[in-house]
């Protein structure tokens, strides 16, 4: 199988390189598609990389965080201001593929991978897309419900900073420090005089993308965190999920499992 590599210096290009072909992928970390093109993958016939230096943007500020599509998961364990992510980026994979899985890559990872894709809805996370008629934006979770590949190129991603001690990851393995999720909780977890206000939750794993615990969320909305207030959003943890049988786990012993997990990350949230 032959694979035509194309590289342009403007993403707005690239951009285009891929709408017009249906057969294109891009490479970013090559986590992804170049195991895709190992295989032989028919329906990849050209990669479409870009130089542009706005890929590893990171622009941090005390109020919003944006990160270039083409940041590597090791570029945001080096910024100490991104400490709250640092246990997210840590999850995906070892040393080797840190220094190449990207946060723009990681919002197209199959489950059950996409840990910080799940880190990044609890964080409503938006995505731009690059294009020749401009930049446009699109809520992560609206995203992930549709996952465009080869009509958009995913530019950048950004997000409202968290405040301090608000935000929880946890992932649960067989094989640790790198193995793959048997499920993953990413929660935000805002407090207003001691009662959650607005609290956004996603799991990984725990369906065909990373989605939200809406039915948790509401359950969670002015309790407080500790056993009885959480007792409701534990008894419907598991509502909208649809996790599937795999090598790793199965269905049933993901959803067994998902309420003590975030139990305990609830609970850990109530004594930082």
């Amino acid at each position: 199988m032959t694979v035509t590599v194309k590289t342009f210096a403007r993403l707005a290009d690239a951009a285009g390189a891929l709408s017009n072909d249906r057969s294109a992928r891009f490479l970013g970390g090559g986590t992804l598609v170049m195991r895709a093109v190992n295989e032989a993958d028919p329906a990849i016939q050209t990669i479409v990389r870009s130089t542009d230096p706005g890929l590893l943007h990171i622009a941090l500020s005390s109020g919003r965080i944006e990160l270039g599509a083409g940041v590597t998961m090791a570029a945001v364990l080096a910024e100490r201001d991104l400490a709250f992510l640092h246990p997210v980026a840590r999850a995906v994979g070892g040393p080797a593929v840190r220094e190449a899985a990207t946060v723009g890559g990681n919002l197209f990872a199959p489950s059950p991978y996409g840990d910080f894709a799940t880190a990044l809805l609890a964080l409503d996370a938006t995505v731009t897309f690059a294009g020749g008629m401009g930049q446009r934006e699109l809520p992560l979770d609206e995203f992930l419900g549709r996952r465009e590949r080869a009509s958009s190129l995913v530019s950048a991603l950004a997000f409202k900073r968290p405040a301090a001690a608000t935000f929880r990851f946890t992932k649960v393995t067989r094989v640790h420090p790198k193995g793959i999720s048997v499920l993953s909780i990413a929660a935000q977890l805002p407090l207003a005089s001691g009662r959650v206000t607005g609290a956004r939750i996603a799991y990984g794993a725990m369906g065909q993308t990373p989605l939200r615990a809406k039915a948790a969320e509401r359950a969670l909305e002015g309790r407080t965190l500790d056993v009885a207030g959480i007792a409701p959003a534990l008894a419907v943890a598991v509502d909208g999920t649809s996790p599937v049988d795999d090598p790793i786990a199965s269905a049933w012993w993901r959803r067994e499992i998902l309420p003590v997990h975030l139990r305990r990350l609830l609970l850990d949230a109530a004594l930082a």
